[in-house]
């Protein structure tokens, strides 16, 4: 269920499935070139990176993200066929992967305001459903995620703390969890190994980043 799967730093999240995904792509190293698909959760530069983009876009790569980047997507050089502007809670397909917004946001900090409007992602490819969630603290609209595997973000100061994400992963109990958002910008390496200790046994913990 993991295979195909890597969390390169922080958010940043590749699928190399049906096609070659993208969450958020940050520190990039290569001039690669072999996005399918990129997805977008928010407009903070360690999410919404033009320099990570440019090395992974080809002619035909279509991004998905928030409204409030068009232009910016644009002077990308994105073809408007290419381009899938998103709301929250909303269906959406793009070829044969059929994709879902999952709300994401602060409800007792000022980072991450709901009205934005920003999201997570609950994607379906190989038969098997992701849930990214993005940056967001525990919320009624993740509560209600089912899936099989789940990013979640685990650094605090921004999002969920390790301890809030294992809750909520003990809540919505998916197959697999794998840790985000902790090692660079705010947590710690350790974070990742505290976070799986609190999570029940019949989840297995994933951490790509030691």
């Amino acid at each position: 269920m993991i295979e195909g799967i890597n969390v390169l730093c922080h958010s940043s999240i590749k699928l190399m499935k049906e096609k070659i995904i993208y969450f958020d792509p940050y520190k990039i190293n290569n001039e690669l070139h072999d996005a399918d698909i990129i997805f977008i959760t928010h407009s903070h530069y360690d999410h919404f990176s033009e320099e990570d983009i440019k090395k992974i876009k080809k002619e035909d790569t279509t991004i998905v993200a928030p409204i409030d980047l068009l232009e910016r997507i644009r002077n990308l050089g994105f073809s408007e066929e290419n381009i899938i502007m998103v709301k929250p809670d909303e269906n959406y397909k793009v070829g044969e992967i059929e994709f879902k917004t999952i709300r994401a946001y602060n409800t007792d900090k000022s980072f991450h305001p709901k009205s934005n409007n920003w999201v997570g992602y609950l994607l379906k490819t190989d038969d098997i459903t992701y849930y990214i969630a993005g940056d967001t603290d525990i919320t009624e609209d993740n509560l209600k995620v089912k899936c099989d595997v789940a990013f979640v973000p685990i650094g605090g100061t921004y999002t969920m703390n390790v301890k809030e994400a294992a809750t909520l992963i003990n809540t919505i109990k998916p197959k697999i969890a794998i840790p985000t958002h902790y090692g660079l910008i705010v947590g710690t390496m350790k974070d990742g190994n505290k976070f799986a200790k609190l999570l029940d046994d019949e989840i297995e913990c994933k951490i790509f980043m030691k």
